[in-house]
């Protein structure tokens, strides 16, 4: 089927700071404390209040935008965005627009080919968050403004993405950089990270973009994928029906999966923006930058491309282990534990993080920060298994005594008598027995029941308790089976 069009995306994310106090206010920023209590008459816009700005945020931003390969100001400036809202007590958000603080940068994607494709960054400003609307069904709509005036920094993409697959992996590259700084915990369930897409559609080879629509409520980075793949078809279906696509922005409705409408044609003259008059300008030196660049750690894609040189690890392990930047530590704490540092043990380390490790943290529902297993331990179980000293199936019965006790594996496998037996003499008697005893069965498999290979082999480590190498066992009867 031809393909006759092609979306125009852009991204806004919102993200929502790791300082301990607010924007421009003194009041705590901790998340799921009682409702309307981190106030007081700043943040609740109390008339003759002041706001002080809080210097962490210019911090912060700044990292962002070295990170993001930003333009970073010397002087910019607060302004009003004038809108009414229950939740928004001054009737105003403190934000930036003008001379947004970042500006003109991109950050780097890697597509599902390999290829990097840069996505430009239009702006990145800071702004106050607004308070939450809770709507309860049984009660009535309520209001709580401890998230008011919590610092954010916007996000705000070039039209350079393509696909709600191009959107998903930018939204990842922006979680992980910010996780990465520790500036957000990137947290979208929380409300940490947030995100509106722009989109239009238009024929392939057109250079003037379409009308474009705004979806917000996104909560999560499957709905956004969803989103974009609803509104790229349904503005298609417009254009192909002789319709003209409206200016307007959209709400995801995530339970009927598609798109409806909130309000038309809203443009930046509509919040009557003007500059904040109690704010002074925020001048960034570059002695200020100089110094922010110390607090930039090697960033994602960098980290994955170093990790797949480094220990000859797939891709796919690579990515598993930069999404987290705490697990990405713990895996290369764990190879620089091993004693025989080959591409090997490498992987054996990763395969046991993706499995063993994940599922733990997953079961504790914590980061790879909080996982109070010694690294050692880890690359010690690892080459026990790479050495044949254990089987596989040894080492995960062992793995929750290890959890438990934090004692060495090695010693473990020692006092309970676990070591892999590799004597072929040993094994071969005992192969010859099982075939000798089960003649229908081994001329099953010779006339094709290749699959009776695995009962052969588990008879034998049944007869062992599992301490036969399964290497030799499988080569050991592959030869009388096939002899």
């Amino acid at each position: 089927m031809e393909i006759k069009y092609e979306a125009v995306i852009g991204l806004e994310v919102h993200a929502q700071l790791l300082t301990n106090s607010k924007a421009f206010c003194g009041c705590s920023t901790q998340y799921g404390a009682y409702p309307n209590t981190n106030t007081c008459p700043i943040c609740l816009g109390h008339p003759g209040t002041l706001p002080t700005l809080n210097k962490n945020l210019v911090e912060y931003i700044v990292r962002m935008g070295i990170a993001t390969n930003c333009k970073i100001r010397e002087l910019s400036t607060f302004s009003r965005k004038n809108y009414f809202y229950p939740d928004l007590p001054k009737g105003y958000q403190i934000s930036q627009y003008e001379d947004p603080i970042c500006h003109n940068g991109f950050i780097q994607i890697e597509l599902q080919d390999g290829t990097l494709k840069n996505i430009g960054i239009t702006r990145i400003h800071m702004e106050e968050d607004s308070g939450k609307s809770i709507h309860d069904l049984d009660i009535d709509s309520l209001i709580d403004l401890n998230r008011s005036g919590v610092p954010l920094i916007e996000i705000v993409s070039e039209p350079d993405i393509r696909s709600s697959s191009e959107a998903y992996l930018y939204l990842m590259a922006i979680k992980q950089t910010v996780m990465y700084l520790g500036i957000c915990n990137g947290n979208m369930e929380e409300g940490s990270l947030r995100c509106d897409v722009n989109i239009s559609v238009r024929p392939i080879g057109q250079e003037k973009f379409g009308t474009k629509v705004e979806i917000k409520n996104l909560n999560s980075f499957r709905n956004v994928e969803k989103a974009i793949e609803y509104e790229i078809k349904r503005q298609i279906e417009e254009v192909e029906n002789g319709n003209l696509i409206v200016q307007q922005t959209r709400l995801w409705d995530a339970n009927k999966n598609e798109t409806k409408i909130m309000r038309t044609k809203e443009m930046a003259h509509d919040y009557r923006y003007f500059p904040e008059p109690d704010l002074l300008k925020v001048k960034v030196t570059q002695d200020w930058i100089d110094e922010s660049r110390k607090y930039i750690p090697e960033l994602p894609l960098n980290r994955k491309l170093r990790l797949m040189n480094e220990y000859s690890i797939p891709n796919y392990d690579a990515q598993i282990m930069i999404e987290d930047k705490s697990l990405a530590d713990y895996f290369e704490k764990c190879c620089v534990e091993l004693q025989s540092k080959n591409e090997k043990n490498y992987k054996l380390v990763s395969n046991w993080i993706m499995t063993e490790v994940l599922r733990i943290l997953a079961e504790k529902n914590v980061s790879a920060e909080k996982f109070d297993l010694e690294p050692k331990l880890i690359a010690e179980l690892v080459e026990l298994y790479a050495e044949d000293v254990i089987s596989s199936r040894i080492a995960k019965e062992i793995f929750p005594e290890i959890l438990a006790t934090k004692q060495s594996p090695r010693k473990i496998v020692e006092e309970k008598g676990l070591i892999q037996n590799s004597d072929t003499g040993f094994i071969d008697e005992i192969v010859k027995k099982l075939i000798d005893a089960n003649p229908d069965n081994v001329e099953k498999y010779r006339s094709g029941r290749n699959n009776l290979l695995g009962f052969f082999v588990g008879s034998v480590m049944k007869e062992t308790q599992g301490k036969a190498n399964p290497k030799i066992v499988t080569e050991i009867v592959k030869k009388y089976l096939e002899a």
